[in-house]
C-alpha cells in the first residue's frame, strides 16, 4: 500500500498529493508517469509524475477531478493508502544537450511541463516557460515555474490574470522578438498543442508534445494509448509520451478522446452521487 504523506488543494478542481513510493523516487525522471488504483475494485489511470524527492522516497502527483477515479481519488486525505501505484512507466523526456527552451504548459498541463522544465534549469539550460489558464481561479504552480525559468510568462483566455490572450500570443511575441530555441516543449490540452505545432512548424523550431490518451495496462499490450505519428501506429505508454509535434496526428487523437466521454461523465456522476448518499 501507497501511503498518502501530504495532500494539497492547487485550485477549484487539481488537487496535488505526495504519496510513499521509495522504489518508484529512485529512478522515476521528469516525462515519465505512473498508473494507480484507488482500491482493489478501481480502474488504472495513468498520471504523470509531477515531482519526486529520491532521499524522502516519495513522488508527487497532480491531478485533474473529471471522472470517478478521481472523484474517489480527492476523497483520500493524508494518512490514507492507495491500492497500486506502478512505476515509473514511458520514456523520460530527453533534455540533455539543450541550450535554450521554451516550455509551454496549458492548464493542468503545466504539471507535466513543470518537472521538464526544472530538470532543463538544473542541467543549465535557458528556459523560458509560458503558461496559460482560463482564468486566474484555475492558475497553478506559478512560484514553482517562476523558480526555474529565466522567462516567465503568464497568460489567461480571459485577461483576469498576466497577459490576455493564448500561449501561442505568447510565443510567437517572443519569436518576433528575436528569441531562438533549439527546442519548444509543449504540454497541454491537444488543440493547444497542435496550435503551437502549426506556429513553430512555421519558424521551423523543433516541437515536443507529451501525448496522453487513453491508456490501460501502460507497457503497450492493451493498443488503448495508440497514436498516429508520421503515419506510423506508435503507443504513447511506451513510445512515448513524449514525440516530435509535427509528426503527430492531432485531430485523430482528439476524435479518439472523445469517444468516453459520455460513459465518463454517467460514472463520475454515479460516484458523486454515492458520496453524497455517504455524507462525505
Amino acid at each position: 500500500m501507497y501511503r498518502i504523506v501530504k495532500k494539497e488543494v492547487l485550485n477549484p478542481t487539481v488537487t496535488r498529493m505526495v504519496i510513499d513510493a521509495p522504489l518508484i523516487a529512485k529512478k522515476a525522471e521528469p516525462g515519465q508517469f505512473i498508473i494507480l488504483r484507488v482500491d482493489e475494485k478501481g480502474e488504472r489511470i495513468p498520471l504523470t509524475v509531477a515531482d519526486f524527492d529520491r532521499e524522502a522516497g516519495t513522488v508527487t502527483i497532480i491531478f485533474q477531478i473529471v471522472g470517478a477515479t478521481t472523484e474517489k481519488l480527492n476523497h483520500l486525505e493524508e494518512g490514507d493508502c492507495l491500492q497500486d501505484f506502478v512505476g515509473p512507466l514511458g520514456r523520460p523526456s530527453e533534455t540533455e544537450g539543450l541550450k535554450k527552451v521554451a516550455v509551454v504548459g496549458g492548464g493542468v498541463g503545466c504539471a507535466i511541463a513543470y518537472p521538464v522544465a526544472k530538470k532543463l534549469h538544473e542541467l543549465g539550460a535557458e528556459v523560458h516557460s509560458i503558461v496559460g489558464f482560463r482564468n486566474q481561479d484555475l492558475v497553478i504552480l506559478e512560484e514553482e515555474f517562476q523558480a526555474v525559468s529565466d522567462k516567465f510568462v503568464m497568460m489567461t483566455d480571459d485577461g483576469s490574470y498576466g497577459e490576455k490572450g493564448l500561449v501561442t500570443n505568447a510565443l510567437e511575441k517572443l519569436i518576433h522578438q528575436g528569441e531562438t530555441y533549439d527546442e519548444v516543449i509543449a504540454i497541454g490540452p491537444l488543440v493547444m498543442m497542435k496550435f503551437v505545432t502549426q506556429l513553430t512548424k512555421q519558424h521551423n523550431i523543433k516541437t515536443v508534445v507529451s501525448m496522453n490518451p487513453i491508456m490501460i495496462d501502460g507497457t503497450g499490450m492493451c493498443g488503448g494509448c495508440r497514436l498516429t505519428v508520421g503515419g506510423k501506429t506508435k503507443f504513447a505508454c511506451v513510445d512515448g509520451p513524449d514525440f516530435d509535434g509535427f509528426e503527430v496526428d492531432f485531430d485523430e487523437a482528439m476524435a479518439r478522446g472523445t469517444m468516453y466521454r459520455d460513459f465518463e461523465r454517467h460514472a463520475y456522476e454515479e460516484t458523486c452521487n454515492l458520496f453524497r448518499k455517504e455524507g462525505k
